[in-house]
């Protein structure tokens, strides 16, 4: 689209319906009328309808536009678009200087017409593939690097000490830990009453009730108490991590702690991921019992297993290694949902749409790395007979 001319004096210039009308001139055009949002869905009937000159140059006279808007540039944005790919040729006169700044603003932002949109729907499934490989591949640099960058922080403040904030640690902590032990308790010892019922049928058959407390207390202790409370955090706090630091990107406040000398790494991130760690072991602990209570009420009321007799073959089921095994995945998976938490709300830009993406795919990506990872501990316990 070549920049309009100086503006013509035309057949028309007061108001008119909002439309296009053909000129006397051959290839000539004239828009007309107010090119607004409310009269946005008659100007797409008449385009629509409108009968263009078959060859040739099109000279589109504007100077009878009497009030135009974002939308109306856009229409008109994509409208000579849409003359271009056919392969004509555009011209544009008459527009006055403040509709041609929306004009060149939409120009300049790149918006897709309707066209490119197809375009893109229409685009290969390998470009898409492909795409979307590279763009995870990206975002896992991304998550390397950001933990890079919060390794050196944390080696700096352990040089230091006193750069380290123990005030917001201990609210983190509080948030991440304290209060998340009346879900995570439950959910664990529901579980516990749950594996005990389904093995309660099995064990009866072959007289080996007693054998419910290895059942619980492994499966438990070794597996499920860390992944389940990993994946409980991951949506509880892991998501709040995501939401309040993109809610603060999106209002400056970070840009304005930069200002003020304060490194965000130091105040927003270090914090959490360090209330996590210390966090997460210890509700693991918690779980750990919750679930082992689970399937101690369970294995009394269904296999008529007393407290005692079910204490005491959890004594021998479980071995130090297995106990430790499963507590030391804990500080792993809570690195991982403090960064990537963290990580994603620093991706966080535009608007309010953005907050809430950012924190559905951080709660998406820290479940399945959470879940990637204690599938890599089992294979290497598996590799080093543990």
């Amino acid at each position: 689209m070549q920049l309009p001319e100086k503006r013509a004096d035309s057949g028309s210039t007061q108001a008119e319906d909002a439309g296009l009308r053909a000129g006397a001139g051959t290839g000539e055009v004239y828009c007309t009328g107010n090119w607004t949002l409310r009269s946005m869905m008659q100007l797409e009937k008449r385009l629509d309808s409108f009968s263009w000159p078959g060859s040739g140059e099109i000279m589109l006279d504007a100077a009878a536009v009497m009030a135009m808007d974002t939308s109306g540039a856009w229409l008109l944005h994509r409208t000579v678009h849409a003359l271009e790919a056919r392969g004509r040729t555009v011209r544009l006169r008459g527009l006055r200087p403040e509709f041609n700044a929306l004009v060149a603003a939409i120009v300049a932002r790149g918006v897709p017409t309707e066209a490119q949109s197809r375009g893109t729907e229409s685009e290969n499934v390998l470009a898409r593939i492909g795409r979307r490989a590279w763009h995870g591949v990206c975002n896992a640099l991304g998550i390397i690097a950001f933990l890079g960058e919060g390794s050196l922080h944390l080696a700096r403040s352990l040089i230091h000490p006193g750069r380290m904030r123990w005030r917001p640690v201990l609210h983190n902590l509080q948030i991440a830990g304290f209060e998340a032990m009346p879900i995570t308790g439950l959910l664990c010892f529901l579980m516990g009453v749950v594996i005990a019922y389904q093995g309660a049928e099995q064990l009866q058959r072959y007289g080996a009730n007693i054998f419910v407390a290895d059942l619980v207390g492994l499966s438990m202790v070794r597996e499920l108490s860390p992944l389940l409370t990993a994946i409980i955090v991951a949506g509880r706090s892991g998501s709040a991590y995501a939401a309040q630091i993109g809610t603060m990107k999106i209002t400056e406040e970070i840009d304005a702690l930069r200002t003020i000398g304060v490194v965000p790494m130091e105040l927003l991130v270090l914090p959490k991921v360090l209330a996590l760690v210390i966090a997460l072991p210890l509700l693991t602990v918690y779980t750990d019992i919750m679930g082992v209570l689970g399937g101690m009420i369970m294995a009394r009321a269904q296999l008529d297993v007393g407290f005692g007799a079910f204490l005491d073959r959890l004594e021998d089921a479980i071995s130090l290694s297995s106990y430790l095994i499963g507590l030391g995945k804990a500080p792993v998976f809570a690195v991982i949902i403090g960064l990537v938490g963290c990580y994603q709300g620093f991706q966080v830009s535009g608007s309010a749409d953005s907050v809430g993406r950012q924190t559905t795919v951080s709660v998406v990506q820290s479940i399945f790395l959470v879940i990637v990872a204690d599938a890599l501990f089992s294979i290497v316990f598996s590799w080093l007979d543990i």
